[in-house]
This record gives C-alpha cells, structure tokens and sequence, in this order.
C-alpha cells in the first residue's frame, strides 16, 4: 500500500522547493518520484521538425523524490505527519498519520 496517493497534498520538507506545498497528480512507484501540481515543471527546448518547423519551448513535468515529501494533515497550520500502514482485524489495510497518534486517513 503507497504511502503518498493522488490527490493528497503534500509539502516539501528538503531541497530548494523547501516549504511549498500542492497537490499530489501522479505518484511513480518505480522511480519513488512524485508529481506535484505547480511544482517541478521545467522548460524544454524543442527542435525544429516538420510537425513544428520553427522549434521553440515546452513546459515538462519533472517529478520530485517521495523522500522530500510530507503529507499534511492540517491545511490551515500546515502540519505535516509521517504515515503508516495498520491492519484492521478484518484483514483490511489503512493508512494512518503518526502524528495524529494514529489516526485515520481519508
């Protein structure tokens, strides 16, 4: 069970995005990245070809470590916790936040 899913939103607690925070648009698993809304989005140069003769810029999606990443908890104070994963007594899995003294997720 992912730690982080789409549509949580998270704040970046290292590097030099420190602080900010946005919504969770994809999670890559593979390569531990996470693409952030407002976040990561980088220029790429585009040469010219004969679909766009004149070349130019386009904006790309970068994705950012899931280790530099915090879920928050609070929206209003912006406080972020550590997740967990517990297992009910019927077998079901849910994700919980440590700080919250374990509790429940949506």
């Amino acid at each position: 069970m992912a730690k982080i899913r789409k549509n949580d939103i998270v704040k970046v607690i290292t590097g030099s995005k420190k602080g900010a925070t946005g919504k969770v648009l994809a999670v890559n698993t593979k390569k531990s990245t996470v693409l952030i809304e407002g976040l990561g989005v980088k220029t790429r140069h585009i040469r010219p070809s004969q679909q766009n003769p004149r070349g130019g810029k386009k904006e790309i999606h970068v994705g950012i470590d899931i280790s530099k990443i915090a879920l928050v908890v609070d929206e209003k104070a912006l406080k972020t916790s550590r997740v967990g994963v517990i297992k009910k007594d019927d077998g079901t899995k849910t994700r919980v936040a440590r700080a919250l003294k374990n509790k429940e997720i949506k």
